[in-house]
């Protein structure tokens, strides 16, 4: 029983550490994957989360740090950060295509991430990539295809870019444009 109260103590200690952006992300995930139900935001949402838009990403993994679901938009579409969280995170964890959906049972042994996107500006080569400080956006007509910044396994801008054009349908020999974009990541 003393065990059994030390992990619960630890659980809650690691919630109150738990930044304001992966709290809602994970209470979302959470209400969605019980309920099937989109959750109101909660009374104590931040101000900064309700006055400010940005593109947004989800990303869920396993706690050996496998993906299990990412979903995000480049630019807002919703009202606030905080709508774009839930609408990413109930995405993200029910509407990945390389995923089943979320199970209940798995919710314990998740750990999310949130990245807010800042404006993507144009580059004219991937010599102005650093994969570590930038995401890389890929275009060609109305294909797009996004890779966020500082991903274990990726390593060059080549590698990156690569992905990005894969994801988007975007074929080698293509013509494409690029844009890099910073984000802020809370864990």
């Amino acid at each position: 029983m003393e065990y059994a109260g030390f992990i619960l103590q630890k659980r809650k200690n690691r919630k109150k550490k738990m930044d304001e952006y992966v709290k809602l992300a994970k209470y979302t995930v959470e209400e969605y994957v019980r309920t099937k139900k989109r959750p109101a935001l909660p009374a104590d949402t931040p101000g900064e989360l309700l006055e400010k838009r940005a593109g947004v990403f989800v990303s869920i993994h396993k706690k050996n740090g496998e993906l299990r679901g990412c979903i995000g938009t480049i630019a807002p579409w919703e009202k606030n950060i905080a709508e774009e969280i839930v609408s990413n995170a109930i995405s993200a964890s029910t509407r990945d295509p390389r995923f089943d959906a979320v199970s209940a049972d798995e919710l314990d042994s998740l750990e999310i991430n949130v990245d807010v996107l800042n404006e993507p500006e144009d580059i004219s080569s991937a010599d102005e990539l650093d994969v570590k400080r930038y995401g890389v956006i890929v275009s060609c007509g109305t294909r797009r295809g996004l890779l966020l910044p500082d991903l274990d396994g990726v390593d060059t801008a080549g590698q990156q870019i690569s992905i990005a054009m894969r994801k988007g349908g975007i074929y080698p020999g293509e013509d494409f444009k690029l844009q890099r974009f910073e984000v802020v990541r809370h864990r």
